[in-house]
């Protein structure tokens, strides 16, 4: 016998005499082990026959050899995924609109589409996972949804946070033939939830980056399409996972930064934020005693009235979501809980009046502060990530040239705006009974407060005309007016988006009376029923409009400039 012979034929037989005495401490054991491992996971037939053809490779490979621990950890891989394993869907819709109004206020729209979601399924079990996308500001409860219906459907729940990842392997894993190769984040997480129709949750899909290892966001196109991810190939697994059956939900605060392609492919729906009242009604039923709990308190040591709470939500907090809210509210009571611990009070009581001391001065003013009904000035709604913010359009003119001098770091669309609306009212000059000669011998100046943050898009259109036709007539502006929209050449008010949240600016704000492009009427219905019936939306089709309502509705005398509103 040749060595190499001799070698084999003794490992066999030292094999058969481990088996005989009861040793099976050796490779045999293994291989006896994996091949139950494979009987039990119940592959599809085609990937069975791949994965027994590499136990086989690996039965007849030395335990000393490089490739054996390589080949033994892709085996247990594949015997350890949920291949068959499935959650039974709890199809109960009472229940599930249960747990759905027990974890979140509001969000009416998000929970009739899980509940439209459940009666689908509960009429067609075999029917594609449909591709969810909730898309808000930070803190309004993107991610605890996610486990909310993971809870209402009975499925297990995973998620996995795209912020940040920038290469492809991340999504469809490395090459086996790699040292330390493993599969990607999308098996690892299907994997770690233990079932195939799970409910698996990619955070912040708006943050993936791409670099010179690819582009994950291409890699999710397979993953993200119920018509091709039943087929998913994962680099490590080098055999199809079927993802058709997991309830895939994607969060992200905005969609600039998502490519067109994965957007398509992905229901979307919009998470606005909250409400004054609703913030309220969020504070009471969960945040107050989830800080309680945090800060070791008992309901009976400690309690917040509900004055304290909404001069929190007012002049603590400016967020779209509730996430800097909560914050406050842990302060008070960690506040109240070192003054139970030091034993100098029983029980506290915490009132609007005491904020000043446990909280310090109010951390934000009212805009009101800074409401004029001086000539030159214009209120304007803007969109933010994190909500509606209300900005003021600041027009002056000095001796000089016929210059237009812009400030306030505006973008390049902003500074087209304003560009439009001074030519708008060099049009309308007539109509505005202007000197013939009145901008040639003149600079405009149009600033924007808040000079350090950045502003751009064209929804100032309208308020920026406001403010330079109030600038060359002498005309003050209602205060308690407010203005979104973008203009044309033609002097029509264009339709802009984020309607809801502006109007809830406006409301938080003060103002009374919102003026919106004609074409957004179809947005009145998003926008909460507390501020349709505080406010009065005018409706505008041309800048006429918008001159006509806000600069001729004084019908009470004006106030000094003192910013209190008419």
């Amino acid at each position: 016998f040749e060595d190499r012979q001799r070698e084999v034929l003794l490992r066999e037989q030292l094999k058969t005499i481990q088996k005989q005495l009861g040793e099976t401490e050796g490779n045999g054991a293994e291989i006896e082990e994996l091949e139950e491992k494979i009987t039990k996971a119940k592959m599809p037939d085609d990937i069975e026959k791949q994965v027994r053809k590499e136990l086989k490779r690996l039965g007849q490979m030395s335990e000393g050899s490089a490739e054996y621990p390589m080949l033994r950890t892709y085996l247990d891989w594949m015997t350890e995924l949920p291949w068959s394993v499935s959650t039974d869907d709890r199809i109960d819709i009472p229940e599930a609109r249960k747990i759905l109004d027990n974890d979140h206020y509001g969000l009416e729209k998000i929970k009739q589409r899980i509940l439209e979601y459940l009666a689908v399924r509960k009429l067609n079990p075999q029917g594609k996972s449909p591709i969810l996308c909730f898309v808000g500001p930070p803190g309004v409860g993107k991610t605890s949804l996610g486990q909310s219906i993971a809870k209402a459907t009975g499925r297990k729940f995973a998620r996995m946070s795209l912020g940040g990842v920038h290469d492809e392997a991340e999504i469809r894993g490395h090459r086996r033939t790699y040292i330390g190769a493993l599969p990607g984040a999308i098996i690892q997480s299907i994997h770690r939830a233990g079932a195939k129709n799970a409910v698996l949750m990619l955070d912040e899909i708006d943050k993936l980056g791409s670099g010179v290892q690819g582009d994950p966001s291409s890699a999710l196109l397979e993953v993200l399409d119920p018509e091709q991810n039943s087929t998913f190939r994962d680099n490590y697994l080098a055999v199809p996972f079927d993802l058709s059956q997991v309830l895939f939900i994607t969060t992200a605060n905005v969609l600039d930064t998502v490519p067109g392609p994965l957007r398509d492919r992905m229901e979307v729906i919009a998470l606005p934020g909250y409400t004054e009242e609703e913030k309220i009604q969020i504070t009471k039923r969960y945040l107050v005693q989830r800080r309680l709990e945090a800060t070791g308190l008992k309901s009976d040591q400690c309690e917040i009235t509900d004055e304290a709470i909404r001069a929190i939500v007012h002049n603590y907090t400016r967020e779209a979501g509730v996430r800097n809210l909560e914050r406050e509210i842990g302060s008070a009571f960690r506040h109240a809980a070192m003054r139970i611990a030091e034993g100098t009070a029983q029980h506290v009581h915490i009132d609007a009046s005491d904020l000043h001391t446990i909280l310090g001065p109010a951390k934000f003013e009212s805009e009101l502060a800074m409401r004029t009904s001086l000539p030159g000035v214009a209120t304007g709604l803007a969109w933010t990530p994190v909500g509606g913010d209300i900005l003021f359009i600041e027009a002056s003119r000095t001796p000089g040239s016929g210059k237009l001098i812009l400030t306030g770091q505006l973008g390049d669309v902003m500074k087209e705006s304003a560009q439009a609306a001074l030519t708008l009212v060099k049009a309308h000059s007539s109509e505005l009974k202007l000197q013939a000669d009145l901008f040639e011998k003149s600079d405009i100046h149009v600033h924007v407060p808040a000079g350090a943050i950045p502003k751009d898009g064209p929804s100032a259109g309208v308020a920026m005309f406001i403010a330079l036709a109030s600038l060359v007539t002498n005309t003050p502006v209602r205060s308690d007016y407010a203005m979104t929209g973008e203009i044309s050449l033609r002097g029509l008010v264009l339709p802009v988006g984020g309607i809801k949240e502006k109007v809830l600016a406006a409301l938080q704000a003060g103002i009374s009376t919102v003026l919106l492009p004609s074409r957004n009427k179809k947005d009145l219905e998003d926008i909460p029923e507390e501020a349709r019936t505080k406010l009065k939306f005018v409706w505008l089709d041309t800048v006429n409009d918008a001159r006509n309502a806000a600069m001729t509705a004084l019908s009470d005398p004006l106030p000094e400039s003192s910013g209190s509103p008419p």
